[in-house]
Protein backbone atom coordinates (compact mmCIF):
# COMPACT_ATOMS: atom_id res chain seq x y z
CA UNK A 1 0.00 0.00 0.00
CA UNK A 2 1.48 3.10 -0.91
CA UNK A 3 1.86 6.92 1.53
CA UNK A 4 -1.19 8.40 -0.04
CA UNK A 5 -3.61 5.35 0.06
CA UNK A 6 -2.48 4.41 3.51
CA UNK A 7 -3.33 8.05 4.53
CA UNK A 8 -6.80 8.02 2.97
CA UNK A 9 -7.05 4.28 4.61
CA UNK A 10 -5.80 6.05 7.77
CA UNK A 11 -8.41 9.20 7.66
CA UNK A 12 -11.59 6.98 7.03
CA UNK A 13 -10.88 4.75 9.94
CA UNK A 14 -10.95 8.01 12.21
CA UNK A 15 -13.62 9.46 10.88
CA UNK A 16 -15.55 6.05 11.05
CA UNK A 17 -14.05 6.08 14.86
CA UNK A 18 -14.20 9.54 16.04
CA UNK A 19 -17.04 11.42 13.38
CA UNK A 20 -17.49 14.58 12.95
CA UNK A 21 -20.46 15.90 14.30
CA UNK A 22 -22.78 19.35 13.94
CA UNK A 23 -21.88 21.46 16.77
CA UNK A 24 -25.78 22.42 17.43
CA UNK A 25 -27.27 18.97 17.06
CA UNK A 26 -24.65 16.52 17.53
CA UNK A 27 -25.83 14.42 15.05
CA UNK A 28 -23.02 12.84 12.33
CA UNK A 29 -22.10 15.05 9.83
CA UNK A 30 -21.80 13.77 5.92
CA UNK A 31 -19.67 15.11 2.86
CA UNK A 32 -20.02 18.77 2.12
CA UNK A 33 -21.58 19.75 5.69
CA UNK A 34 -18.58 21.80 7.97
CA UNK A 35 -19.23 22.15 11.52
CA UNK A 36 -23.03 22.74 11.22
CA UNK A 37 -24.96 20.01 9.43
CA UNK A 38 -27.26 21.03 6.68
CA UNK A 39 -30.32 20.64 8.34
CA UNK A 40 -29.35 23.29 11.48
CA UNK A 41 -27.77 25.73 9.06
CA UNK A 42 -31.28 26.09 7.15
CA UNK A 43 -32.34 26.01 10.82
CA UNK A 44 -30.55 29.13 11.71
CA UNK A 45 -32.52 32.23 12.98
CA UNK A 46 -31.57 34.00 10.02
CA UNK A 47 -32.69 37.96 9.70
CA UNK A 48 -32.83 38.82 6.23
CA UNK A 49 -32.59 42.33 6.82
CA UNK A 50 -29.95 42.50 3.68
CA UNK A 51 -33.41 42.49 2.11
CA UNK A 52 -34.81 45.15 4.07
CA UNK A 53 -34.74 49.10 3.80
CA UNK A 54 -34.80 50.63 7.37
CA UNK A 55 -34.48 47.07 9.05
CA UNK A 56 -33.33 46.67 13.02
CA UNK A 57 -30.34 47.41 12.75
CA UNK A 58 -30.33 50.59 10.76
CA UNK A 59 -33.38 51.75 12.62
CA UNK A 60 -30.73 50.91 16.04
CA UNK A 61 -27.82 53.48 14.64
CA UNK A 62 -30.07 56.16 12.48
CA UNK A 63 -29.00 59.15 13.98
CA UNK A 64 -26.08 57.94 15.74
CA UNK A 65 -23.71 57.23 13.06
CA UNK A 66 -23.72 58.01 9.11
CA UNK A 67 -23.86 54.79 7.35
CA UNK A 68 -24.64 53.28 3.95
CA UNK A 69 -26.29 50.31 4.47
CA UNK A 70 -26.68 48.23 7.89
CA UNK A 71 -27.49 44.57 8.63
CA UNK A 72 -26.98 41.50 10.43
CA UNK A 73 -27.33 37.86 9.79
CA UNK A 74 -29.02 36.02 12.54
CA UNK A 75 -30.97 36.72 15.39
CA UNK A 76 -29.10 36.09 18.77
CA UNK A 77 -31.26 34.59 21.61
CA UNK A 78 -30.53 33.45 24.83
CA UNK A 79 -29.88 29.52 24.82
CA UNK A 80 -30.62 29.21 20.94
CA UNK A 81 -28.74 27.93 18.37
CA UNK A 82 -26.83 31.28 17.63
CA UNK A 83 -25.67 31.77 21.20
CA UNK A 84 -24.10 28.20 20.80
CA UNK A 85 -22.00 29.28 17.57
CA UNK A 86 -21.05 32.72 18.61
CA UNK A 87 -19.95 30.97 22.54
CA UNK A 88 -17.63 28.58 20.67
CA UNK A 89 -16.22 31.22 18.77
CA UNK A 90 -15.31 33.41 21.12
CA UNK A 91 -14.63 31.68 24.36
CA UNK A 92 -13.62 28.18 23.29
CA UNK A 93 -10.90 28.89 20.34
CA UNK A 94 -13.05 27.96 17.43
CA UNK A 95 -12.17 30.57 14.84
CA UNK A 96 -13.25 28.04 12.06
CA UNK A 97 -16.46 28.68 13.59
CA UNK A 98 -15.95 32.57 12.65
CA UNK A 99 -14.81 31.93 9.32
CA UNK A 100 -17.90 29.57 8.66
CA UNK A 101 -20.11 32.35 9.66
CA UNK A 102 -18.62 34.96 7.76
CA UNK A 103 -19.04 32.63 4.37
CA UNK A 104 -22.50 32.26 4.72
CA UNK A 105 -22.48 36.18 5.77
CA UNK A 106 -21.34 36.63 2.28
CA UNK A 107 -23.63 34.10 0.60
CA UNK A 108 -26.26 36.62 1.68
CA UNK A 109 -24.78 39.75 0.79
CA UNK A 110 -24.66 38.45 -2.52
CA UNK A 111 -28.33 37.32 -2.76
CA UNK A 112 -29.32 40.40 -0.80
CA UNK A 113 -31.62 42.72 -3.12
CA UNK A 114 -29.91 45.93 -1.26
CA UNK A 115 -26.31 45.38 -2.86
CA UNK A 116 -23.00 46.41 -1.30
CA UNK A 117 -21.65 46.96 -4.18
CA UNK A 118 -18.41 49.43 -4.49
CA UNK A 119 -16.93 47.77 -1.15
CA UNK A 120 -13.50 48.88 -0.79
CA UNK A 121 -11.98 47.29 2.59
CA UNK A 122 -13.41 44.98 5.51
CA UNK A 123 -12.46 46.36 8.72
CA UNK A 124 -12.98 43.93 11.12
CA UNK A 125 -13.94 45.79 15.24
CA UNK A 126 -10.81 45.55 16.82
CA UNK A 127 -9.96 44.04 20.60
CA UNK A 128 -7.50 45.80 23.18
CA UNK A 129 -4.12 43.87 22.26
CA UNK A 130 -3.97 41.88 25.81
CA UNK A 131 -7.17 40.56 24.79
CA UNK A 132 -6.35 39.73 21.39
CA UNK A 133 -3.16 37.77 23.05
CA UNK A 134 -5.38 35.75 26.06
CA UNK A 135 -7.96 34.92 23.12
CA UNK A 136 -5.71 33.95 20.45
CA UNK A 137 -7.11 36.11 17.70
CA UNK A 138 -9.69 38.52 17.28
CA UNK A 139 -13.16 36.81 16.18
CA UNK A 140 -14.34 39.28 13.79
CA UNK A 141 -11.19 39.69 11.78
CA UNK A 142 -12.42 35.36 11.72
CA UNK A 143 -15.40 36.69 10.58
CA UNK A 144 -13.90 38.87 8.33
CA UNK A 145 -11.81 36.40 6.76
CA UNK A 146 -15.05 34.39 5.72
CA UNK A 147 -16.44 37.19 4.23
CA UNK A 148 -13.20 37.77 2.31
CA UNK A 149 -13.09 34.14 0.96
CA UNK A 150 -15.87 34.55 -1.38
CA UNK A 151 -16.48 38.23 -1.62
CA UNK A 152 -12.53 38.80 -2.55
CA UNK A 153 -12.60 42.03 -0.56
CA UNK A 154 -8.90 43.19 1.58
CA UNK A 155 -9.11 43.28 5.00
CA UNK A 156 -7.55 46.12 6.97
CA UNK A 157 -7.05 45.05 10.55
CA UNK A 158 -4.34 48.01 11.12
CA UNK A 159 -5.72 51.16 10.76
CA UNK A 160 -8.60 51.18 13.48
CA UNK A 161 -7.35 50.04 17.18
CA UNK A 162 -8.56 49.94 20.30
CA UNK A 163 -6.98 52.07 22.60
CA UNK A 164 -8.39 50.66 25.98
CA UNK A 165 -9.12 47.61 27.83
CA UNK A 166 -12.91 47.96 28.20
CA UNK A 167 -14.76 45.73 30.14
CA UNK A 168 -17.04 42.95 29.11
CA UNK A 169 -20.80 44.19 27.86
CA UNK A 170 -22.31 40.96 28.78
CA UNK A 171 -24.13 42.01 31.89
CA UNK A 172 -23.80 46.11 31.18
CA UNK A 173 -26.92 48.06 30.80
CA UNK A 174 -28.03 50.53 27.85
CA UNK A 175 -26.52 53.52 29.48
CA UNK A 176 -23.33 51.59 30.67
CA UNK A 177 -22.41 50.00 27.88
CA UNK A 178 -22.23 53.66 25.84
CA UNK A 179 -20.21 54.54 28.85
CA UNK A 180 -17.66 51.52 28.53
CA UNK A 181 -16.91 52.14 24.98
CA UNK A 182 -16.78 56.16 24.69
CA UNK A 183 -13.59 56.92 23.16
CA UNK A 184 -12.39 53.44 23.14
CA UNK A 185 -11.00 53.48 19.27
CA UNK A 186 -8.54 55.24 17.37
CA UNK A 187 -6.46 55.59 14.10
CA UNK A 188 -3.14 55.07 13.30
CA UNK A 189 -3.32 55.61 9.21
CA UNK A 190 -6.41 57.92 8.39
CA UNK A 191 -4.81 57.99 5.01
CA UNK A 192 -5.10 54.21 4.57
CA UNK A 193 -9.16 54.88 4.48
CA UNK A 194 -9.47 58.38 2.76
CA UNK A 195 -12.14 58.24 0.11
CA UNK A 196 -13.01 54.08 0.40
CA UNK A 197 -16.34 52.44 0.95
CA UNK A 198 -15.17 50.03 4.54
CA UNK A 199 -17.71 47.23 5.98
CA UNK A 200 -17.20 47.19 9.94
CA UNK A 201 -17.76 44.08 11.07
CA UNK A 202 -18.91 42.97 14.37
CA UNK A 203 -19.83 39.28 16.08
CA UNK A 204 -22.68 40.62 17.62
CA UNK A 205 -24.84 43.95 18.10
CA UNK A 206 -26.59 44.59 21.61
CA UNK A 207 -26.88 48.91 21.86
CA UNK A 208 -24.76 49.24 19.10
CA UNK A 209 -22.54 51.42 21.38
CA UNK A 210 -19.25 49.72 19.83
CA UNK A 211 -19.88 50.37 16.21
CA UNK A 212 -20.70 54.25 17.21
CA UNK A 213 -17.24 54.11 18.51
CA UNK A 214 -15.73 52.77 16.19
CA UNK A 215 -17.83 55.70 13.69
CA UNK A 216 -16.70 58.79 16.09
CA UNK A 217 -12.62 57.25 15.56
CA UNK A 218 -13.88 57.10 11.95
CA UNK A 219 -15.74 60.03 11.41
CA UNK A 220 -12.33 62.63 10.44
CA UNK A 221 -11.42 60.86 7.39
CA UNK A 222 -12.22 62.58 3.84
CA UNK A 223 -14.83 60.83 1.99
CA UNK A 224 -15.17 57.35 4.24
CA UNK A 225 -18.35 56.04 3.64
CA UNK A 226 -19.21 53.32 6.31
CA UNK A 227 -21.49 49.81 5.80
CA UNK A 228 -22.34 47.74 8.89
CA UNK A 229 -22.70 43.98 9.48
CA UNK A 230 -22.60 42.07 12.39
CA UNK A 231 -22.85 38.24 12.54
CA UNK A 232 -25.98 38.80 15.11
CA UNK A 233 -28.39 41.09 16.24
CA UNK A 234 -29.47 40.91 20.17
CA UNK A 235 -32.42 42.94 21.41
CA UNK A 236 -33.71 42.83 24.41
Amino acid sequence: MNTKALTRWWSRLLHWLYPDVCVICGEPLVKGEERVCLRCLCDLPHTDYHWETNNPVEQLLIGKIPFEHASAYLRFEKGGKTQKLIHRLKYRGDKEMGFLLGRQMARDLLTGERSLGGLDLLVPVPLHPRKRRERGYNQSECIAEGIRSLLDIPIDNRSLTRGSDTRTQTRKAVYERWMNVSATFRLTDPEALRDKHILLIDDVITTGSTLCACAEALSDVPGIRISVLAAAIARD
